[in-house]
């Protein structure tokens, strides 16, 4: 069987993509990857390189819920249906909505890592007010979901947040993202040590609520300051970093080491159709304390600590109420890591993905 797989290199959607990538050639599957986006750097494309089997094509090409990127799109729709031709692959695993709507006969499945209808519900409370630019995004969600052969939703809650928005359009799916435990160390000694991961200008991380309030107990947060999209660029970035230590963006290895030494992590997203950063953290047996939203919920159960949705005070009490009691804490990071362990694997992910795979492709296209 040969996949072709398109990915965009901004935040967690990449490294979706290496366990994703990884695992399909594991299994035998030749793989073409195309990237939109930012032209990923040395270290980000570390992992392809190593991946000899893997046919690469890296572009700059705007991404969908960019402004002004209609060229962009129609651009990048002509290239990879060149790319098809050449390839021929028996299967599309599409990372945008857009490419659902490529004129061709080979199965499309569309993954809905994010959207941005939903995500300004969720920030603001309301639904995006009519422009342009928001019409635009809205038509070409559509089409591309109208065109796909399977939707596929990292949670029960992002599928129908994309149901809702866009009507139930084609066959739908929920695989759950996953992550190889072997990359993480869950077996050191933790520091006294809270760490929260997010892109500042995200208000959908809401980082933020780690900074609102005073903490007994040293606390971190890592991630990106500068918006992809240069339209952006410079509003409201700023992180307030009283009470906090503002590490910036840091690469995976410098991550992995992060986990392993905080005791605590404090997911703070408002937004999350996944969120890979719980899951490390998790994989890190960390104790997590998490926003209480309908995705966590779903996804950890009763294995993480709650706050109360979007309150930075009780978020900085149930902190405290960790550091105070280590049998507590301990008890809540052995329950993490056990669940990351037995439902979010990318072992697993990839075999899902598979299976649906071999349901949307002529038997002929058998796996290896």
């Amino acid at each position: 069987m040969r996949a072709l797989v398109t990915a965009d290199t901004v935040g967690g959607v990449w490294t979706y993509t290496r366990e994703l990538v990884s695992g399909l050639t594991r299994r035998g599957i030749d793989v073409t990857l195309v990237s939109f986006g930012n032209i990923p750097d040395s270290s980000q494309r570390e992992w392809i390189d190593a991946l000899s089997s893997v046919d690469y094509r890296a572009t700059a090409f705007k991404l969908e819920w960019m402004q002004e990127s209609e060229a962009d799109l129609e651009m990048s729709s002509e290239f990879l249906l060149d790319v098809i031709s050449e390839t021929k692959p028996d299967i599309l695993h599409f990372g945008q909505y857009c490419y659902g709507a490529l004129k061709t006969d080979v199965p499309r499945v569309v993954v809905a890592h994010s959207d941005v209808c939903s995500w300004w519900a969720e920030v603001h409370g309301k639904q995006p007010e009519e422009s342009s630019w928001i019409q635009s995004y809205r038509d070409i969600v559509l089409n591309g979901l109208k065109g796909a052969t399977c939707l596929v939703a990292p949670s029960r809650w992002m599928l129908n947040a994309i149901r809702e928005r866009y009507g139930a359009l084609p066959s739908g799916a929920v695989i759950y993202n996953g992550r190889n435990p072997g990359l993480f160390n869950p077996h050191v000694s933790k520091d006294d040590l809270v760490i929260g991961v997010g892109r500042v200008w995200d208000k959908a991380k809401q980082v933020s609520l780690l900074a609102d309030c005073s903490h007994k107990v040293p606390v971190w947060i890592a991630g990106s300051e500068r918006h992809p999209d240069p339209a952006f660029e410079g509003r409201g970035n700023e992180l307030l970093k009283r009470n906090v230590r503002w590490c910036g963006q840091q690469s995976e290895a410098q991550l992995r080491l992060l986990f392993s030494r905080a005791s605590i992590y404090a997911a703070t997203s408002r937004y999350e159709p996944f969120g890979l950063a719980p899951l490390e953290a998790a994989l890190s047996r960390c104790a997590i304390i998490a926003n209480d939203i309908p995705t966590f919920r779903e996804l950890w159960g009763e294995s993480v600590m709650y706050f109360r949705s979007n309150d930075a005070e009780d978020l900085a009490r149930k902190i405290e109420q960790l550091q105070n009691d280590r049998e507590l804490r301990l008890t809540y990071a052995n329950l993490a890591y056990r669940r990351a362990k037995q439902r979010f694997t990318a072992e697993r992910m990839v075999n899902d993905y598979v299976n649906l795979y071999q349901t949307l492709v002529p038997a002929g296209a058998a796996v290896a």
